[in-house]
């Protein structure tokens, strides 16, 4: 073969190798943006349902601690049901630690007890209104006598007394989904949560913000001060008690999306301070007497578990701020676990000594 033809037969087997390499790549290439794109897909499509990792921090429970001459003591109690005034607590706590080692996000929904177990999840019912929520409890407090339990920023929202700062609630554990948080908390095997169900108690809707002043007597934080802010957010549309749900709008922050109002109609309800519960009728009755100039009051047998406990309770009283004043009264006659608690008006949920 001559060697011109050699050369122009190499060259051209030479470029032919090189195109069916490019060729190759590109096909390859292809392949991987194909790959991308269609994972890219996937996390567009699922949209909402592909959520952030859910927090759960460390598992605790705690020894019993004191606080402004009350004692608590952390316990396990998956019976636990009470109603009394919820408040609520966020820009001033906003991306610190809780008491179990999670970062608080005032957008997210949770909230903080004084003694259940870290993680723990509760049904928190607005007796106001009607609205209940999942919220799972991953911080200690409130600290103010005279709230059960500090609920986020979100959380307060969705229950509809984010702009009043306080709510006469009803809090109920809820056995199986704490115990699955807490096995998932400790590293431990647990019965199957969907992310479904997680999201049900950890995530939240976004809603828009407005820059507005709050007033200076805003809502009262596990420290016992008011809450000061600049921002309000934009509370959720009222709905009738027979909805299902309740409308959600957008919240500035990072949270996902998955929290269920529920509505439901509620009972006429009433506060009273209850300044304390007896075993024995003649403890309740001298407690009474005692405090008999201080406001109307009250001896309120209740069954629990067998036995008969008679709970010593003044008023009804009209608002929250009354309830607060006379609480200080009562603690400073010596009774230190005096407490705000709500009587239901046919006492429908009274089922424990603090119970409604």
């Amino acid at each position: 073969m001559p060697r011109n033809a050699r050369k122009v037969l190499v060259r051209g087997w030479n470029k032919g190798r090189w195109a069916a390499g490019a060729l190759a790549m590109t096909v390859l290439l292809a392949g991987c943006a194909e790959t991308q794109l269609a994972v890219h897909g996937v996390k567009r499509i699922g949209g909402s349902q592909q959520q952030a990792p859910v927090q759960v921090g460390s598992y605790k429970i705690g020894n019993p601690y004191e606080i402004a001459g009350q004692w608590y003591y952390p316990a396990a109690d998956y019976e636990y049901k009470e109603t009394g005034i919820a408040s609520w607590y966020g820009p001033k706590f906003h991306g610190k630690k809780t008491a179990n080692g999670e970062i608080f996000d005032q957008y997210e929904v949770s909230a903080a007890h004084r003694t259940l177990p870290m993680p723990s999840v509760v049904r928190v019912t607005n007796l106001e209104n009607g609205r209940s929520l999942k919220v799972r409890i991953n911080d200690r407090g409130p600290f103010a006598h005279s709230r059960i339990i500090d609920m986020s920023r979100r959380a307060a929202q969705l229950l509809g007394f984010e702009q009043k700062g306080t709510a006469k609630v009803l809090v109920e554990v809820i056995e199986d989904e704490s115990r699955q948080m807490a096995a998932i908390a400790q590293g431990k095997a647990a019965p199957a949560v969907t992310v479904a169900e997680q999201q049900t108690v950890t995530a939240a809707p976004r809603d828009t913000v407005e820059t507005v002043q709050l007033d200076n007597d805003g809502p009262i934080t596990d420290s016992g001060e008011p809450t000061k802010s600049t921002i309000r957010l934009t509370p959720p549309a009222e709905k009738k008690a027979t909805t299902q749900s309740v409308e959600q709008t957008a919240l500035d922050g990072t949270v996902d999306e998955g929290a269920v109002v529920r509505v439901e109609p509620v009972l006429p309800s009433s506060i009273y301070v209850q300044a304390g519960a007896f075993s024995v009728y003649d403890n309740a009755l001298n407690l009474r007497n005692r405090l008999y100039d201080m406001a109307p009051s009250k001896i309120e047998p209740v069954d629990v578990k067998g036995t008969t406990f008679y709970r010593v309770r003044l008023g009804p009283l009209n608002t929250v701020p009354e309830a607060d004043i006379l609480l200080e009264r009562v603690i400073a006659t010596g009774q230190n676990g005096a407490k705000v608690v709500v009587e239901c008006a046919d006492g429908a949920l009274q089922s424990s000594v603090s119970g409604c």
